[in-house]
């Protein structure tokens, strides 16, 4: 949703990245060939932690990924920004925005209102940060943001001389003026003729802010503006424009997410093996040990039967555990190969991986303890049950809503089949685009064949 920002503002790794960019500031950064100061552009996300619609919406999981931690990453692989920074009042946010490469800035009870703007939440940032020449204001509820938007507004403001650049969206939608109850007046059309209606390809439509961003300059925004100067707006897809207001549009948003979001700088590739930490994933860690001594674990069915999924694709599926529970294994009749008593995990991955001959972007991992951190920091794909624990979440590309033992490998499972979907639907794209580009230059050899021919005549 736009900034509330008063009626004045209405009028007119990427972390070792991250962490260079914070080391470039207005005194060393140059323009390209002019030798003069670049001015400082920061990235600024407000994410308050109160909420009426939705409770600490900002970090609630979008398709496995903390809200604030898509436009964050888009944001960081941009490479435009001299510093990325979350503007909170939140602890639990601090640390969410930390563990995504940002800088936080704590904001003060008097701009954490319900009635705050984000217009007095900018200007009090701006007065704390006086190297910051131009804020990128960034919506954390704008979860299909891509790096390649925020580079082409970065050159409309930096390079082009804008005061404030702002995001649209285009929308073929027809307009009709309201008719309060009890008013004896019938409606009208706003921009259309009902008798010469327009078909959707012969209209261009009309551009709508769908609030993703806001850019402008210090000056403007200290006289009260968001949007003012010399003013542009850049035009987003369709597809990108998704915004999260309400709780119901929560589900659509993960569907849109895993269609059109920005997964980072390495392409997808299709995944060709799981490999799962036992204890803890495919059970719940818990360990029951009868009179003489035997254990006994449970596990989930829907996990199984996950399992069983990834099989038919042709997905192996791989077993892994720092302690030696064959036994369990055995009388569980999975089918997979298995490694217990495995003291480095990693080691173990990274010779699966070689006698496959993988790349790691067809890897998945699900893992949930300190054992699996830098497994699921190689894997491409990586997930890890809802109580995984701290260090295991903030290493994974995805968190289950599920708790180990209690479904997660399926859910896991439902993950990696919606990303696969997203590879073949990106490979046909390109299948298309190479086909018209073949098919172009076909064209364009038998004009030329044409016209020499006519030539000749």
């Amino acid at each position: 949703m736009p900034p509330r920002g008063g009626p004045c503002a209405w009028q007119g790794a990427a972390r070792e990245e991250q962490d260079r960019n914070r080391d470039t500031d207005t005194d060393t950064a140059m323009d390209a060939g002019e030798g003069r100061p670049q001015p400082h552009l920061a990235a600024l996300v407000l994410a308050r932690g109160g909420s009426k619609g939705i409770p600490l919406k900002n970090i609630k999981l979008l398709a496995g990924v903390p809200l604030i931690g898509w436009v964050l990453r888009a944001a960081i692989d941009a490479g435009v920004f001299h510093s990325i920074w979350v503007s909170t009042d939140h602890d639990e946010i601090e640390k969410v925005a930390k563990q995504f490469g940002a800088q936080v800035h704590r904001r003060s009870p008097e701009v954490s209102q319900d009635s705050s703007t984000s217009l007095e939440a900018i200007i009090e940032f701006l007065n704390h940060h006086h190297e910051v020449d131009i804020v990128g204001n960034i919506q954390a509820t704008s979860p299909c943001l891509h790096p390649s938007d925020l580079i082409k507004v970065a050159d409309l403001i930096q390079k082009e001389g804008f005061d404030s650049v702002f995001s649209v969206v285009r929308r073929h939608q027809f307009r009709w003026s309201e008719v309060k109850k009890g008013e004896n007046k019938m409606t009208e059309p706003q921009n259309l003729n009902p008798a010469k209606r327009y078909r959707r390809q012969d209209w261009p439509g009309e551009l709508y802010e769908n609030g993703s961003f806001y850019f402008a300059k210090r000056h403007l925004i200290e006289k009260g503006y968001l949007q003012g100067g010399k003013m542009a707006y850049y035009e987003m897809r369709a597809e990108h424009s998704v915004d999260i207001d309400i709780d119901i549009d929560w589900p659509i948003a993960e569907q849109r997410v895993l269609s059109f979001g920005y997964f980072g700088k390495e392409p997808l590739k299709e995944v060709k093996l799981l490999v799962c930490s036992i204890d803890g994933c495919l059970t719940n860690g818990r360990i029951y040990v009868t009179e003489d001594h035997k254990e006994m674990v449970s596990y989930d069915y829907r996990d199984i039967v996950g399992i069983d999924l990834l099989k038919k694709r042709g997905i192996q599926v791989r077993l892994i555990s720092d302690r030696d529970c064959s036994k369990t294994l055995s009388a569980m009749q999975l089918g997979c190969v298995a490694k217990v008593n495995a003291t480095n995990k990693l080691q173990v991955l990274k010779d699966w991986q070689e006698d496959m001959s993988l790349s790691w972007k067809e890897v998945a991992y699900l893992g949930n303890e300190e054992s699996d951190v830098e497994c699921l920091k190689q894997a491409g794909m990586s997930g890890v049950p809802a109580d995984a624990c701290a260090a295991a979440q903030k290493a994974a590309g995805y968190i289950c809503k599920s708790r180990g033992g209690c479904g997660a490998v399926r859910e896991f499972t439902e993950h990696i089949f919606l990303l696969l979907e997203k590879v073949n639907s990106a490979r046909k794209q390109l299948e298309e685009i190479s086909s018209a580009g073949k098919e172009r230059g076909r064209n364009e050899n038998s004009r030329k064949g044409n016209k020499e021919l006519m030539e000749k005549e």
